[in-house]
């Protein structure tokens, strides 16, 4: 079987060195971009890979997922919006003109 980076199209880390990334070191890096850009083979890719389980941790815990994004990963994984670190944090902070 070939390594998950083999499989996947380099233009998603367009600013990075292949050479620097591993499957189990940078798997974080690899998720978030796979969710951000990828399509749905990459993402039965590495959900294959990791695990289902890793990957949702994974994304729960990133600082940041655009919004379109967001609602994309919670129906497709069935994980309400609010277990998601980057959704709570945005609660968090007040926007400076609230109408």
């Amino acid at each position: 079987m070939p390594a998950l980076l083999d499989q996947l199209n380099k233009v998603y880390f367009w600013d990075i060195d292949p050479a620097l990334l591993d499957d189990n070191n940078s798997k974080r890096l690899i998720i978030e971009r796979i969710m951000n850009y990828g399509n749905l083979k990459d993402i039965q890719l590495i959900t294959s890979h990791y695990g289902l389980d890793e990957v949702k941790t994974i994304l729960c815990s990133l600082n940041y997922i655009d919004p379109k994004t967001l609602n994309f990963i919670s129906l497709l994984f069935h994980i309400p919006k609010t277990r998601f670190k980057c959704y709570s944090r945005k609660l968090s902070t007040g926007r400076h003109w609230s109408f």
